[in-house]
C-alpha cells in the first residue's frame, strides 16, 4: 500500500503541539489494528518547547518558558512557525529496523537540502542532519538543521522530523538544544540568504519519503551509498531527538 501524507497544517494554520500529538496517537491506533494505511502527518505547530525522555534539567528553558513532556527519545527542542514538521505513522517489517528506519530518514532530508545547495551530513555521536563547519577553532561551527526523534510502540512509528527551513532562531538561544554545547542552529533561509518556507519544501520532502518508503518500513534492505555522511549503526546514539 502506497504512503500517504496528511498536511494537517501549514502557515497560518498552526496546529497546537498536544492536538498534533493527540492526532498521531489516534492514526497509531489505527495504523496498529490495519484500519488506516502508513500515512506521514506534515505540519507546523504553534511555538512550544517539547522535552523527551533524556532532558535534564538544567537544559530547560532558562527564563522559565513552560515545556511539554513527550514520550519520544532525546533531549529538549523547540518547534514552531517556519518549521516543517513530519510525523510518520508507519508500521515496520521489524522491530530491529529502528536505525535503519532513521537513517532513512535523515537521508530524505539530505537530498532535499541539496536542492538548495546545502550539504547535509551526519555526525558521529549527533542525531539529525547537520551542515558541517570549517572545523577551526574559532571558525564556522557545525550547525543543525534538522532534527529526528521517535518512539516505536507495538512497531509502529510516532513522532519523526522537524527541519529548520523560515524558523526564528532565537529560541534556541533559550535552551541547551539537544543537548548540545558546542554546536549551532541553523535554517535553510538562514543559509541560503532568502525565505525558504514549510509550504516551499513539503512537496519535495514528500517525494522523497515516497521514494525510501520500503526503507523506511523495512521491506527492503537500507543502501547507503559512499560519501552520503553515513556513520555505522553502532556508533549511532539509540535516543534521536525531535
Amino acid at each position: 500500500m502506497a504512503l500517504e501524507f496528511t498536511r494537517v497544517g501549514l502557515a497560518p494554520h498552526y496546529v497546537d503541539y498536544l492536538a498534533g500529538w493527540d492526532l498521531q496517537r489516534q492514526l497509531h491506533r489505527a495504523v496498529l489494528e490495519d484500519n488506516a494505511p502508513n500515512r506521514v502527518l506534515l505540519l507546523e505547530h504553534h511555538p512550544v518547547y517539547t522535552a523527551g525522555r533524556r532532558t535534564e534539567s538544567h537544559e530547560r528553558p532558562f527564563d522559565g518558558t513552560p515545556v511539554v513532556n513527550v514520550d519520544r527519545g532525546g533531549k529538549l527542542t523547540w518547534h514552531g512557525p517556519g518549521q516543517l514538521v513530519g510525523y510518520p505513522i508507519l508500521k515496520l517489517a521489524d522491530p530491529a529496523h529502528i536505525r535503519a528506519y532513521v537513517d532513512a530518514l535523515e537521508a530524505a532530508v539530505i537530498a532535499v537540502l541539496r536542492d538548495y545547495g546545502l550539504a547535509g551530513t551526519r555526525i558521529e555521536g549527533r542525531s539529525g542532519v547537520w551542515l558541517p563547519g570549517d572545523g577551526q577553532p574559532f571558525g564556522v561551527p557545525d550547525r543543525k538543521i534538522a532534527a529526528v526523534g521517535i518512539r516505536v510502540d507495538h512497531g509502529v512509528t510516532m513522532h519523526g522530523f522537524s527541519l529548520n527551513c523560515s524558523n526564528d532562531l532565537a529560541p534556541y538561544s533559550q535552551i541547551i538544544a539537544c543537548g548540545i554545547t558546542d554546536a549551532g542552529t541553523t535554517s535553510i533561509s538562514a543559509e541560503t540568504g532568502r525565505t525558504v518556507t514549510p509550504a516551499d519544501v513539503v512537496a519535495r520532502v514528500e517525494e522523497e519519503l515516497t521514494a525510501r518508503e520500503a526503507d523506511l518500513t523495512g521491506t527492503t534492505t537500507v543502501k547507503i551509498t559512499p560519501g552520503s555522511g553515513a556513520i555505522p549503526a553502532a556508533s549511532r546514539p539509540k535516543g534521536a531527538l525531535l
